[in-house]
């Protein structure tokens, strides 16, 4: 039985789910689980990320955890983490750059928190000289060494439930069985406090999100380091339906192929700020183009196009790409979360913080 003949099996019998749970089973059924069993990353796959479009961002990244390491007085054993890897592209990126400040790749524990079996499989392969080992959440970390760690389109991936308000009040979004007996959205009355919004009105809670940030922000504060999480969303909480399955790059139904779609949702980066915050430790949000633009993005790219003249219009697009307004610069946002002086790029008084 495929997936979605499973799902609607037990929806059949115990009910309709909630979109969180929908979510998991999609991502990470192990029989049939996007993730899990058939992950598209790439031109040719069902999405690309930031990593993939070019070197500099890595690069600038790596440097930028080389730097958080030394103003933390470069201790000699800190665990350097990647949650959701991907194809290793990112980390491979950090190590070359990050080898540049003497002494930090020799201190640092390679970490990466991944789940997937055919993505351990191709991080293996890339960053088999780096000598990584692998987590499948944060608890499997030592607790006693410094934390550096960043995570690029990870939250986007943590399941999230939905509610609508409606003229009866709010209830849960899920998904059942439609007429037809094929799945679809439904709602189910819900409870607790949820801010007045008007009718219609759909609001996003993750508290898989939160739970990986609350714990994240309270080993960083109790055992120092720094954490930089990047992906898209909004920086406040405001409505809206978010949820998004990708094949080919392309925007599909979400109901109509469980297992076989991507499926994301924004990041919540006002509940990041502050159970960040509620952790002891302290937070504070840019875009993604002001983060990059403050570590230099600019200049390296300039000195690409004079090493690389006939690669130089690519890199203006791939400089575009990353920071352009219209492209991933703004939509995306970058999360930093510290104890003590603020990172690099994270200093200015201009940038929201929490803490």
């Amino acid at each position: 039985m495929s997936l979605k003949d499973r799902l609607r099996a037990e929806i059949a019998e115990s009910g309709p789910i909630g979109v969180d749970v929908f979510m998991a089973r999609c991502l990470h059924d192990p029989l049939d689980g996007y993730y899990a069993t058939r992950p598209a990353i790439g031109e040719a796959g069902d999405f690309i990320t930031a990593p993939m479009v070019s070197q500099m961002f890595g690069e600038l990244i790596g440097l930028w955890l080389a730097q958080t390491w030394m103003d933390a007085g470069a201790p000699p054993r800190a665990l350097l983490v990647e949650a959701g890897p991907g194809d290793g592209t990112l980390m491979s990126d950090i190590l070359r750059a990050a080898g540049i400040a003497p002494g930090f790749l020799a201190s640092c524990e390679l970490w990466l928190i991944e789940t997937s079996p055919p993505l351990r499989a191709r991080q293996a392969k890339r960053l088999a000289s780096a000598g990584p080992r692998w987590a499948s959440s944060l608890a499997e970390l030592s607790a006693d060494a410094p934390i550096f760690l960043v995570a690029n389109e990870f939250l986007d991936c943590l399941p999230t439930r939905q509610f609508q308000r409606t003229e009866r009040g709010w209830a849960e979004r899920v998904v059942g069985l439609g007429r037809g007996g094929d799945l679809a959205f439904g709602l189910r009355p819900a409870g607790g406090r949820i801010p007045d919004a008007p009718i219609g009105a759909v609001i996003e809670r993750s508290s898989a999100q939160t739970a990986f940030v609350a714990e994240l922000a309270g080993r960083i504060a109790r055992q120092g380091g720094v954490a930089l999480l990047i992906d898209y969303g909004a920086a406040d909480a405001s409505p809206g339906d978010t949820l998004q399955a990708l094949v080919g790059h392309r925007k599909v139904d979400p109901l109509a192929n469980p297992g076989e779609t991507d499926l994301t949702v924004h990041a919540d980066f006002a509940a990041v700020l502050e159970v960040a915050h509620e952790a002891g430790a302290r937070a504070a949000l840019s875009t993604q183009s002001e983060l990059l633009r403050r570590l230099g993005i600019e200049a390296r790219a300039e000195r690409l196009a004079a090493a690389q003249p006939d690669k130089a219009a690519s890199i203006a697009r791939q400089l575009n790409r990353l920071v352009g307004a219209d492209q991933m610069g703004d939509l995306f946002k970058a999360a930093a979360i510290w104890a003590g002086a603020p990172p690099p790029a994270f200093e200015a008084n201009d940038l929201e913080e929490r803490g």
